[in-house]
């Protein structure tokens, strides 16, 4: 799974120019993971789940939520194609992989949600509407092939690939089967990215955005923050970046035409020798050059699902699509200091922490 997620601290000797250079490899595979994701065959094997529709997270025995639950069953909001029918709701985690991070995703939202879906009574089961949580971009393609009149909340994909995937399922439904769907974007809020950069520099700066076709979508939530350059698969990159001659700072965001390969080693060489600091998408950027970012852990995203999910079971509404609510924030203090940057404790701490779990 990509690590977009994890956060790493590079520590205080972080790498200068030459060694900026050598680690550029890792920083490759990870910008190219969207596209990766976006391009994976289908015929990749979901996730196991138990048979009641219920993950059973790994070390615990199967059954659903409600097996243990007591509570008289709860009024759920319906829909107008099952109204009359449901009698409440149950969850499904989807999985596109088996690894350690992928499981301990699973475990730690089967906890989470168990309390919101125990009040709905085993027996009626058959008459509950069915809510998958989808880790990923290979597990979004599967929910969003099941033809039900569900919900999906998607996380651990980039904004790029969930409209990318999305898309392309709306066209392929018909509004009767396509299910209902939100997500928690797996990159870092721009608005909170931009905050970000104020303490930096200790003062309001001019933040360059590179967009492409595929994230265009995004400019709005820019506003009238950043200078946007849009880019095309093809054109002169280097010649772009010159041309964002206002930008004190480049804001990197997830889009597999311009943070490809081919790309990422340029764009980080070229704002380097123009004093730029990057803002990265994840914190292994920030771990091979980039200036900083904020990121969320697993618990911070996982608390925000629970929410999400909460909310809807309460009130029949679905949030919208988002980006993550809860982070921290990483510095590579070594490229803060080539840059003349006197990092403050506001910058380093600068952080919006997911409730504790009770």
């Amino acid at each position: 799974m990509n690590r977009i997620l994890r956060g790493i601290d590079p520590g205080a000797g972080a790498p200068a120019l030459a060694s900026l250079l050598a680690l550029t490899t890792l920083l490759i595979v990870m910008s190219a993971g969207a596209a990766q994701a976006a391009s994976q065959t289908a015929a990749q094997a979901p996730g196991q789940a138990a048979t009641q529709g219920v993950v059973q997270a790994p070390n615990q025995p199967a059954a659903t939520a409600a097996t243990a639950a007591t509570a008289p069953t709860a009024p759920a909001p319906t829909s107008p194609h099952d109204r009359g029918d449901t009698q409440g709701f149950r969850f499904q985690i989807i999985t596109g992989d088996e690894s350690a991070v992928t499981h301990r995703i699973a475990e730690d939202l089967y906890k989470r949600l168990v309390p919101t879906f125990a009040a709905f009574r085993t027996e009626l089961a058959q008459k509950r509407r069915m809510l998958y949580i989808a880790i990923g971009p290979t597990a979004l393609r599967d929910a969003l092939s099941r033809r039900c009149d569900c919900v999906v909340i998607s996380a651990y994909t980039s904004s790029q690939v969930w409209r990318t995937l999305t898309s392309r399922q709306s066209q392929a439904q018909t509004r009767q089967r396509r299910p209902a769907i939100t997500a928690i974007y797996a990159e870092p809020a721009p608005s909170d990215q931009m905050r970000l950069a104020a303490l930096l520099y200790g003062r309001p700066v001019r933040v360059g955005v590179l967009l492409g076709p595929d994230t265009a979508f995004l400019r709005p939530v820019l506003h009238d923050a950043a200078e946007v350059q849009m880019y095309s698969p093809g054109e002169d990159l280097n010649h772009t970046l010159n041309s964002m001659t206002r930008a004190e700072m480049l804001l990197a965001l997830p889009d597999s035409d311009i943070y490809n390969a081919e790309n990422v080693r340029n764009i980080l060489l070229s704002t380097y020798r123009r004093k730029q600091g990057v803002l990265g998408f994840s914190s292994d950027m920030v771990k091979v050059g980039a200036l900083a970012t904020t990121y969320s852990e697993i618990e911070d995203i996982n608390a925000q699902v629970a929410e999400i999910a909460a909310h809807f079971v309460g009130t029949g509404e679905l949030a919208e699509p988002q980006f993550p609510r809860y982070f921290r924030t990483i510095i590579n203090e070594g490229v803060a200091s080539s840059l003349d940057l006197r990092v403050t404790d506001a910058a380093r701490n600068f952080a919006r922490r997911a409730p504790a779990t009770p």
